[in-house]
């Protein structure tokens, strides 16, 4: 963390990465692909839990792979979540990951963030997902 950031400014930062987590999987549960492609930075990456070795890059092509996917209930499980803030403009973040399909065992792993101001305000830049266990 950079020394010159006030505490109310980093807890506010905090507060608004993690916050994206948190909406980013209540959008996904409820299949509002637009609402989780505008997460991210207009440059964005993301690697599904899935497919760690297959970044997505652009919020196009995000939008356009969550549209790919064939219809599913899901419930996204976030927890852990820790933000350390690097500047006033750039975050990164942790967070285990349980999730629930219809189609599947349930799937443990972890996300692991970069987050940037925009003048949309805090964004993914970078979304990495990673399996621990799975079936």
């Amino acid at each position: 963390m950079t020394a010159a950031l006030d505490d109310d400014l980093r807890r506010a930062i905090e507060q608004d990465c993690a916050g994206l987590v948190n909406r980013y999987a209540n959008l996904n549960d409820a299949g509002d692909w637009a609402g989780v492609a505008a997460l991210y930075d207009e440059h964005g990456m993301m690697a599904r839990p899935t497919a760690p070795d297959a970044p997505i890059v652009g919020r196009a092509a995000i939008l356009a792979a969550f549209q790919a996917r064939p219809t599913r209930t899901t419930r996204h499980i976030c927890a852990n979540i820790v933000i350390d803030v690097e500047s006033a403009r750039t975050a990164r973040g942790e967070c285990a990951m349980l999730l629930f399909t219809d189609a599947a065992v349930p799937l443990i792993g972890s996300f692991h963030d970069r987050f940037v101001l925009t003048d949309e305000g805090w964004r993914f830049a970078e979304r990495r997902g990673s399996l621990l266990f799975q079936s």
